[in-house]
């Protein structure tokens, strides 16, 4: 399928609608990013004062709050959105690979945590769950994004730290929550098996990416 080159937010929540699925940045599909569909104008630059610009970047809140798309790591462990039609499908087959962690387990305690505070930014999830050591951020974003991959967290915006003038700066911080909660349990209910919906969702992507191997399809949706 030719995708037409996006200009503006509103192009971009289209496109997520027609495909389905649409990972933010490289895919491991040629061509099939958000990234690598915007115009160069909206591409990430940066000025000779150390500043930078990256209108996409920019874009991935409100697609969430204004839209209601679906965002998180689930491509590879590489984020990306998921439109309403979707997810259903997605979690459906997602939690079918990945079940629900065992209980007392750190994933358990991770989603508890989560669940009991309703949504929190990554630094103060990992500071609750004590993941306070050297060298625990990594350890502690692995079992997240194990989580994002789960369909158990998804990002419900992104915060920002503002300087003494009010101004925003920082690449924004991901304010983590569950679907059920952020959507509501029965928004993650699907009608159909696993299988099923593992069969539509290769069928969607192969009919989109009509150049990309079957290894590559896979490859994002396990």
């Amino acid at each position: 399928m030719p995708f037409e080159e996006i200009h503006n937010i509103g192009q971009l929540m289209e496109l997520i609608d027609r495909v389905g699925f649409l990972p933010l940045l490289n895919s491991g599909i040629s061509g099939f990013s958000a990234e690598d569909m915007v115009d160069e104008e909206c591409r990430y630059v940066t000025f000779p004062d150390g500043g930078w610009e990256w209108p996409l970047w920019e874009w991935k809140g409100s697609v969430i709050t204004d839209g209601g798309y679906i965002y998180g790591k689930f491509f590879a462990g590489k984020a990306g959105f998921i439109s309403r039609k979707w997810w259903p499908d997605f979690c459906n087959y997602r939690r079918s690979v990945h079940p629900m962690p065992d209980e007392n387990s750190i994933e358990d305690a991770i989603l508890q945590t989560l669940t009991l505070n309703g949504s929190m930014i990554t630094r103060e999830l990992r500071t609750a769950c004590g993941f306070t050591g050297s060298g625990m951020r990594s350890k502690f974003d692995s079992y997240v994004t194990h989580l994002q991959m789960a369909c158990r967290i998804v990002t419900e915006n992104f915060v920002y730290p503002h300087d003494k003038h009010g101004k925003r700066y920082g690449w924004g911080w991901s304010l983590l929550t569950t679907p059920e909660q952020l959507y509501g349990s029965e928004f993650c209910k699907c009608p159909r098996s696993p299988e099923e919906s593992f069969e539509l969702i290769k069928h969607q992507l192969k009919s989109v990416c009509t150049d990309a191997t079957d290894k590559q399809i896979l490859k994002m949706l396990r």
